[in-house]
């Protein structure tokens, strides 16, 4: 009997990808087909919606093709997407009324800015959503979409128009129109899902002029989501599982308990804690978010998120701006070869601080420069910048959800870092643990999809199955340690006194 697999749609911000995973959870192969950015205006990001598409289409085939797969022996498809990013589409013919508005884009900002001038419109946002009122989010970007696309309005108020964030465009598209519906933690990123009533909310979608009709239904994120019927497709194959890319690694991270914790280095960091059915409002501005569930679960289970602004972005610079490296690869060498910064520190507040401080004020300081100053120190300071920044959002998080981290499940490119990954271990005084392969976000959604099809049991076999290529341990703690977070802080408090 041939072998059988799950594939994940992993539809990202700057490619689409396909990828196979077996019965042992491991990923076998993938294909990646990267897409244009566009940039109308200075903070404006926008996506071709039917490029998504056709890249996330060509990613599968192309996949099954190279690895001579049948769709006999596709047992299910699971997707997971950028958040927050916002299409709308004609019901009739399935077009899009215009590009993609992206989640980093702005242009809605002075307008969010202005509705909540009032206090009062601010708490019940964010009451209601677990979120912090902003362009991020998907309502205001609909709402310019509808005023700005001529005859757009009326035709929402007519019903001919759909929405949906990523997940749910290639729903539609690849089930032929057939099916409209969302997960729901993509819809807890939208800002007009009550995550406690969990629907649609009407205030909310009063406030910012949106008709329901709109709206596609909420599914949870492991079940049936409809059978692909795209002219490009094999017929057929069924979809059952959806996530938003956070929710996904904090799923494929097998964070399924309170208190367990993933955190992924990428460009920024993402950090997800697992609060149970509890939904904790933050008094550090962290998110209050929904986390996807297995099958047959009979509660909503939430999430506390926080977002570190620049960590990988900072070795870029290094790279590009700076030119003291030629490859990420090599901090870790150069971190080695001095034994500490010599006293220098790194806050890269690029674009501001985030939590627990939000200080959008605040700009990138090097502290602590002295002529003995060398480019390994600097490259040092930037790695222990990134563990530093985690530390605080850790703290910030604990104090939130009254958890006391016992270990942190890490992933993304620079999770690879030997060195920075002992620090942030020692910084934290808690495990830290890799798994083998670092594709938390693809496999979370093949292992919802895989969930709900039967490919796997129970989550009790995917945490089986789910090995750590290595676990790093506290090694330094004491008065070095203290010094160390004493200094950063130092740092923090002169970058905040000199915007």
């Amino acid at each position: 009997m041939a072998e059988r697999f799950v594939i994940a749609l992993d539809q990202g911000t700057t490619s689409s990808r396909a990828v196979l995973v077996d019965h042992t959870g491991t990923i076998r192969a993938l294909a990646q087909f990267p897409f244009k950015q566009i940039y109308p205006q200075p903070g404006w990001v926008e996506h071709d919606p039917q490029e998504i598409l056709s890249t996330q289409i060509s990613a599968l085939i192309n996949l099954m093709v190279a690895q001579k797969i049948e769709p006999s022996q596709i047992d299910s498809i699971g997707v997971t997407n950028q958040r927050e990013t916002t299409v709308v589409w004609d019901r009739q013919t399935g077009v899009p009324i215009g590009n993609a508005i992206v989640w980093q884009c702005r242009r809605t900002a002075d307008a969010v800015a202005a509705l909540c001038a009032d206090p009062l419109i601010t708490k019940t946002i964010s009451a209601k959503t677990g979120l912090i009122p902003d362009a991020y989010f998907s309502a205001s970007k609909i709402s310019w979409l509808l005023d700005n696309t001529p005859g757009a309005r009326d035709a929402a108020k007519a019903g001919r128009l759909a929405f949906g964030t990523i997940d749910t465009w290639l729903l539609w598209s690849l089930t032929r129109g057939q099916v409209h519906a969302t997960d729901i933690t993509n819809a807890s990123r939208t800002m007009l899902f009550n995550i406690h009533e969990c629907v649609w909310d009407q205030w909310l979608l009063d406030l910012f002029d949106i008709p329901i009709s709109m709206m596609p239904e909420v599914r949870p994120s492991s079940g049936d989501f409809g059978i692909t019927a795209h002219s490009g497709l094999p017929a057929g194959i069924p979809i059952r599982g959806v996530a938003g890319d956070q929710q996904a690694a904090l799923f494929g991270q097998c964070c399924f308990r309170p208190g367990q914790a993933k955190n992924t280095y990428g460009t920024g960091c993402f950090l997800l804690m697992h609060t149970g059915t509890k939904a904790i409002r933050s008094s550090h501005r962290l998110i209050t978010t929904i986390a996807a569930s297995p099958p047959g679960t009979k509660q909503t289970e939430y999430a506390l998120e926080g977002s570190v602004f620049v960590a990988g972005a900072l070795i870029q610079w290094l790279r590009d701006e700076l030119g003291i490296i030629q490859s990420a690869e090599q901090t870790e060498l150069m971190a080695r070869e001095v034994d500490d910064t010599a006293g220098v520190y790194i806050v890269p507040a690029f674009t501001g601080l985030g939590a627990p401080y939000w200080d959008p004020d605040a700009r990138g300081l090097i502290y602590g420069l002295t002529r003995g100053t060398r480019k390994e120190h600097l490259v040092r300071a930037a790695l222990e910048s990134m563990a530093y920044q985690v530390h605080d959002l850790v703290t910030a998080m604990e104090e939130d959800a009254r958890f006391k981290l016992e270990m942190l499940n890490v992933d993304g490119g620079a999770s690879n870092n030997d060195f920075l990954m002992q620090f942030q271990s020692d910084l934290l005084q808690v495990p830290l643990a890799r798994p083998n392969n670092i594709e938390s976000t693809a496999l979370g959604a093949a292992f919802l999809a895989g969930l709900s099809s039967g490919f796997w049991q129970d989550v009790a076999s995917l945490v089986d199955m789910r090995a750590q290529s290595r676990v790093f341990l506290p090694s330094v703690n004491g008065e070095k340690r203290l010094e160390s977070l004493q200094g950063w802080a130092d740092a923090i408090r002169r970058t905040r006194s000199h915007p």
